[in-house]
């Protein structure tokens, strides 16, 4: 179990990635700076583990997802009918965003918990 946990808290800064690369390709941009920005700024989360910026890119990420689900809902009643252009949106739409949104509430918890996580190591080490 302490396994799983462990690479559950491990995943989100990379499936985050994942995600920002993927919009950047649906885009249709070359040079994205936003993209650009986040990919930079998660690798360097990866790297150096802030707890303020671990905190700071999920909620604009969450908060970014539930504008744009807000969105896909508007283009989605612009369908005449539920049709297979219809069903591709929302499924692809809802997955991508729902997706994006939970794994950022991980990374928030992972980071709004890891102080207390490092005090209670730093007693059992004592």
């Amino acid at each position: 179990m302490k396994n799983i946990k462990r690479i559950v808290f491990q995943l989100p800064e990379y499936i985050l990635i994942i995600a920002v690369i993927f919009y950047w390709g649906s885009a249709g941009m070359v040079v994205n700076p936003i993209a650009i920005g986040l990919i930079i700024g998660l690798v360097l989360q990866i790297i150096f583990k802030n707890r303020i910026v671990g905190i700071i890119i999920p909620s604009l990420l969450i908060l970014t997802s539930f504008y744009m689900l807000f969105a896909l809902m508007y283009e989605f009643n612009e369908f005449p009918t539920f049709n297979t252009d219809a069903k591709r949106l929302l499924f692809v739409g809802l997955s991508y965003f729902v997706t994006t949104m939970i794994v950022s509430g991980i990374m928030i918890y992972k980071y709004t918990t890891m102080e207390s996580r490092i005090v209670s190591q730093l007693n059992i080490q004592n």
